[in-house]
């Protein structure tokens, strides 16, 4: 049966909202031609394409598929404004209570996310001389990238500008410096204190539900992932995860992206912060 490049690429994108929720749009042609390559490579199949795609939808290289074809574009304290956000408005709180904080991080990727929130909270029992009890649950649906944020390794550059002015890099990772073929690299690994506060799991966030109780979370970072669903969708997420927030606890939002219905149950409190006030009834 004969078919075209677009036939091939209709079927990418039917098969990535059946198994992720995620939408492609129509300019993506070239990113996804690109990730085909990569997913042949990942099943290590050098057959005819739209024999594979028929194969992943009947069930077979789920996985693969979904690595291949997900978004891990992060790096560590993004949106910096949000980690300051964290570390003097939140946490204060909850080092002058005692009380645990409870934290999600949705869409982890390789782990920048949930670990700049770790040092986030380090750094404020630093400067408030007060401990904080403190967890971070960490998801993404890609399993690839999971386990490189569980093993905590990432290249370094000195002319980096990821770490804001009051993050000390060198308190929280240790630094080795590795040979290869193009000369040497600085790696920095996250050091036991950053990891023992969190607990990656593969998660998609287009489940029907999450596996977690109501009002479990004070805090939840859900950034630069909405942007990859549709209206309809984003609504349906942003609803989901509402359930899991307690009243007073806030939420995270990336740049280019808004609390959609939650408007009507939420406090704004900064560039895309938001405060949970009621339920949604």
């Amino acid at each position: 049966m004969r078919y075209t490049t677009q036939d091939v690429h209709d079927k990418v994108k039917k098969l990535l909202y059946s198994l992720t929720g995620i939408t492609l749009s129509d300019n993506k042609d070239i990113m996804i031609s690109n990730r085909i390559d990569k997913l042949k490579r990942n099943c290590r199949y050098s057959g005819d394409i739209m024999d594979l795609l028929i194969s992943i939808e009947q069930g077979n290289y789920v996985t693969e598929f979904i690595n291949s074809f997900t978004t891990n574009k992060t790096h560590f304290f993004r949106e910096d404004f949000h980690f300051v956000d964290l570390k003097d408005r939140v946490l204060p709180s909850f080092a002058n209570s005692g009380t645990k904080i409870n934290m999600y991080c949705s869409a982890s990727s390789t782990g920048e996310e949930p670990y700049s929130m770790a040092m986030t909270i380090l750094k404020a029992i630093e400067d408030l001389g007060r401990n904080i009890n403190a967890s971070i649950i960490a998801t993404d649906i890609d399993t690839n990238v999971l386990q490189y944020a569980a093993d905590g390794i990432y290249r370094y550059s000195k002319s980096s500008k990821e770490f804001p002015e009051w993050i000390k890099p060198q308190k929280y990772f240790k630094r080795r410096v590795q040979k290869n073929l193009a000369g040497e690299e600085v790696l920095i690994k996250v050091n036991d204190e950053l990891k023992k506060m969190i607990t990656f799991h593969v998660m998609n966030l287009n489940d029907s539900s999450y596996p977690f109780s109501q009002n479990q979370f004070d805090v939840i970072f859900c950034r630069n992932v909405l942007i990859y669903f549709s209206a309809e969708d984003q609504n349906k997420i942003l609803k989901k995860l509402f359930k899991h927030l307690k009243i007073g606890g806030t939420l995270y939002l990336g740049h280019s992206e808004n609390p959609q219905d939650l408007v009507h149950y939420v406090k704004r409190v900064g560039q895309n912060i938001f405060v949970k006030e009621k339920e949604i009834t």
